[in-house]
């Protein structure tokens, strides 16, 4: 599907929103958050407030009624400071707009962020990306007409979403997303029917997709993956039992990617497929619950989405290590793995 530009990086930094001292931003937030981190994102917000004009809201609707109206107004930058759930809904609001996406990450999770290589664990150092004004373009998906940037899943990890309260998260911090998958183990699964554009087509339990390639926090379950190719990298837990769905994440977590090699779990990547299931699922949106259907259509939108992001990724000493040790990891498998991914062939 076309989009409105297809220029890189280098290319789209001449038009990029202009910033200067007397910038003042729209800023979306959460003002839900609470302890340490909220009190951090407050003093940071007030300690720079004649560079914002912030706006709290109180549901995810009204942060993406917000961006809509700020992008109708032409705003060059509208930023998001919060967590996934915030992100999603503000990109909802933008999507089809030129506005670009600023980011200020302050959740538990910040998967978009860690994607981009914006540096999450620091508020100052993210607004300076803002700053710099350097703009990328990325893909923009939909499930059911519902933008998401980073992942979507269909069933098993959608459930865990549906079960996992705001007030474990807030007590547990990710370890309440375990708590819920541990729950609903053993609960019969569903039947899914996969079928892509081009006629390729796949039975399982559970379906999993990912614009980038990052799962769950700074994993890499997706090896393939690319925000600016156009296509979703697709992962279908064939196997009848929610057991084997659990065995390949956490395998794959601990790898640094999902064994390609394993005979339960098919990995595409295409433009577009829909999902039919024997009844109504739960289905989640960049790790926010959707709600539940029957039928999911993953389809590119008309425009990609105008972020605000590093040339080059500023990361973490952590994140170094992780490389360096699943990169090991990956040398030990079986040679021919590669050719498990079908890639539109």
């Amino acid at each position: 599907m076309g989009k409105e530009s297809g220029c890189g990086t280098a290319a789209i930094r001449q038009d990029s929103p202009h910033v200067d001292a007397r910038t003042r931003y729209p800023l979306i937030f959460n003002p839900r958050a609470r302890g340490q981190r909220g009190q951090r994102v407050l003093r940071f917000l007030m300690d720079r407030a004649p560079r914002f004009a912030l706006f709290a809201t109180s549901h995810p609707a009204e942060a993406g009624e917000l961006a809509a109206r700020f992008a109708a107004d032409g705003e060059p930058v509208v930023i998001a400071a919060g967590g996934d759930g915030t992100l999603n809904a503000v990109v909802r609001g933008l999507a089809g707009s030129s506005t670009a996406l600023g980011i200020l990450p302050a959740g538990t999770m910040n998967v978009f962020a860690r994607e981009l290589g914006i540096p999450y664990g620091n508020l100052a150092k993210s607004f300076d990306v803002i700053e710099r004004g350097n703009v990328r373009e990325i893909d923009l998906f939909s499930a059911n007409g519902a933008p998401f940037v980073q992942m979507a899943g269909v069933g098993y990890d959608a459930q865990v979403i549906e079960e996992t309260t705001w007030e474990t998260k807030k007590m547990f911090g990710p370890l309440a997303y375990l708590f819920s998958a541990v729950r609903v183990l053993g609960e019969r699964p569903p039947r899914m029917v996969v079928e892509c554009a081009d006629g390729r087509r796949e039975e399982g339990v559970c379906v999993i997709a990912g614009n980038g390639s990052l799962y769950g926090g700074q994993f890499r379950m997706f090896r393939m993956a690319d925000n600016q190719d156009s296509m979703l990298d697709v992962l279908v837990f064939k196997e009848a039992g929610y057991r084997v769905v659990w065995d390949s994440l956490l395998g794959g977590l601990a790898k640094g990617g999902l064994d390609l090699g394993n005979s339960a779990v098919a990995y595409l990547q295409a433009d577009s497929f829909r999902v039919t299931c024997d009844r109504e699922v739960p289905v989640e949106v960049d790790g926010e619950f959707l709600g539940r259907a029957a039928t999911v259509s993953f389809d590119e939108t008309e425009r990609r989405l105008r972020v605000l992001a590093p040339d080059k990724p500023v990361r973490s000493v952590f994140e170094d290590a992780m490389e360096a040790l699943t990169s090991w990891t990956w040398r030990l498998q079986p040679a021919g793995e590669a050719s498990n991914v079908a890639k539109g062939v």
